[in-house]
């Protein structure tokens, strides 16, 4: 899910399928704050924030209230449940933000959660305003302001592990309670580690040596392993994050759990890998994520306050990362010479590139070569398209 905060728009509200689905997150918000504050709350003005996910996301205002509410909230309505055995997106959501709300504001790297209700599936939560997003700060023309949102991203992130590590039992129990079975967080990695080699060599001619598919299995394992948990919020997009004056907020929890904080710190080497439109950083920029980052959960986790170990277990969330990433989509991407330059083929060209270069680093056996290989065999069909473009805030 990603929303849209930066419309001028007043009410906002368009017709038909529309028109009634604002209606009723607005009604659903209105039911949960009166049962929750014990008296009738009315909210109007409702302005639709075009979330793209399954859930109706609208911006209110209060008409008056004896108590103390802010001005305007944010109503997150899911209107349908999902099928039988797969994990509900508001139970995901509702349950992260119990768990942030009840720790200290300084320590609630999101918006707090003022009210939410498992019958109406309806969340309410505080509104931090017309707020520019992280990617609106990547796409500006400022690069100063864009690299001092970049380490503030990474500060948020290393916070947020810092001050929910060790809290996996309260956030399971807190999903039970809702109904929602705690999800496992590799769930399909195993058939998709398994498919990658017959897809490399498919597509790249490259046969993957056993060494690396041992050092996978590894990373794979590593990224299961019960050191270093911490919450995630699992899509790290930076149109998910909000640039506040006082740090970066965390939005989107629809897929919120519990799991290494590895996996997401890979992404301050694959900056935004999961998102389509991830594009380059400059030198320097990563590196300096990670400090950001390690700074703030150094005193959670002191191995990290030794480089090598950090290098070395940062390489092997990045090579599980990059592999899981050519899986999904080597199969399907278009590798001829017009393909357009900016493009995920270029991006696997730089990740792959970064891996070879990280994983010589770390002395990681076979894993500098092969990465080469495929860094070079997908540059070379991709042609003069295989530099990935930066971010206009840093051309």
């Amino acid at each position: 899910m990603t929303v849209d905060t930066s419309s001028s728009g007043d009410a906002g509200v368009g017709a038909g399928a529309e028109h009634l689905a604002v209606a009723a997150a607005v009604a659903a918000g209105e039911s949960v704050l009166s049962r929750r504050f014990g008296s009738a709350i009315t909210l109007v003005a409702p302005e639709d924030l075009a979330g793209s996910g399954p859930a109706t996301v609208v911006r209110a205002r209060v008409v008056s209230s004896s108590f103390a509410l802010p001005r305007t909230l944010v109503i997150k309505h899911y209107p349908e449940s999902p099928p039988a055995g797969v994990a509900d997106p508001f139970a995901q959501e509702a349950v992260s933000y119990q768990l942030f709300t009840a720790l200290a504001p300084d320590e609630r790297m999101c918006p707090e959660l003022l009210a939410h209700d498992g019958r109406d599936r309806v969340l309410v939560l505080e509104d931090l305003g017309r707020t520019p997003t992280l990617e609106d700060k990547l796409y500006a023309r400022d690069s100063r302001a864009a690299e001092r949102a970049l380490l503030s991203w990474a500060r948020s992130l290393g916070r947020l592990h810092a001050s929910t590590a060790g809290r996996e039992a309260d956030f399971n129990a807190l999903l039970r309670r809702l109904g929602g079975p705690a999800k496992n967080d590799a769930s399909g990695d195993d058939e998709l580690c398994a498919r990658v080699p017959a897809v490399i060599q498919e597509r790249l001619g490259i046969p993957v040596p056993d060494a690396v598919l041992a050092q996978v299995a590894e990373a794979l394992e590593q990224s299961r392993s019960a050191g270093f948990r911490a919450f995630s919020p699992v899509e790290l997009s930076p149109d998910n994050n909000l640039v506040t004056g006082e740090s970066v907020r965390f939005l989107d929890f629809e897929y919120g759990r519990v799991r290494s904080a590895l996996v997401d710190a890979a992404h301050l080497r694959l900056p935004f890998a999961s998102w389509p439109d991830a594009l380059a950083l400059p030198a320097g920029m990563s590196e300096a994520m990670i400090a950001a980052w390690r700074a703030e959960v150094v005193g959670v986790w002191p191995a990290f306050a030794d480089d090598d170990v950090l290098a070395a277990h940062l390489t092997t969330s990045e090579l599980l990362r990059v592999w899981l990433i050519t899986g999904e989509e080597l199969g399907s991407l278009d590798l001829s010479r017009h393909a357009a330059p900016v493009s995920r083929e270029a991006a696997l060209v730089t990740w792959w590139r970064d891996l070879a270069k990280h994983a010589g680093y770390v002395r990681m056996t076979a894993v500098p070569e092969f990465a080469a290989r495929v860094a070079a065999a997908l540059a070379a069909r991709l042609g003069p398209h295989a530099d990935l473009a930066f971010y206009p805030a840093f051309r």
